[in-house]
């Protein structure tokens, strides 16, 4: 991998790591640094999302700082400049979830443009 892409797939993981943060899932200003305009979600309960309907789901306390979001096996590739993938595990209050992630470079940064979420048993 180069330079480029380690950078690339490294801010896509700190974006990612952000958004699981109480303190950033808290504030809307925050999401929408890091969600894309265009991001949809296929989440772990089988519904799609989108900015508004996140926005309205943050900061209602799922995801809170006694019960943090556990993140193994996390990786990344690019997939062409300025679009990576990210894929990884996550635990929550007993519940894993293997997750997929989209990240494009935008005028204003990494964006999250569309996340998938696929409970694991």
């Amino acid at each position: 991998m180069t330079d480029e892409s380690e950078q690339s797939v490294r801010a896509a993981m700190e974006g990612e790591l952000r958004l699981l943060e109480p303190e950033v899932r808290a504030s809307p200003e925050r999401v929408l640094e890091l969600l894309d305009p265009e991001f949809t979600e296929i989440g772990a309960s089988g519904r799609r999302w989108d900015v508004a309907s996140i926005l309205t789901a943050t900061g209602d306390g799922t995801v809170s700082p006694e019960s943090p979001v556990n993140v193994t096996e996390m990786s990344g590739v690019v997939l062409a400049p300025g679009i990576v993938h990210l894929t990884y595990f996550s635990e929550h209050q007993g519940r894993r979830v293997w997750r997929s992630s989209v990240w494009r470079l935008t005028n204003a940064g990494w964006r999250m443009y569309f996340h998938q979420g696929t409970p694991t048993g």
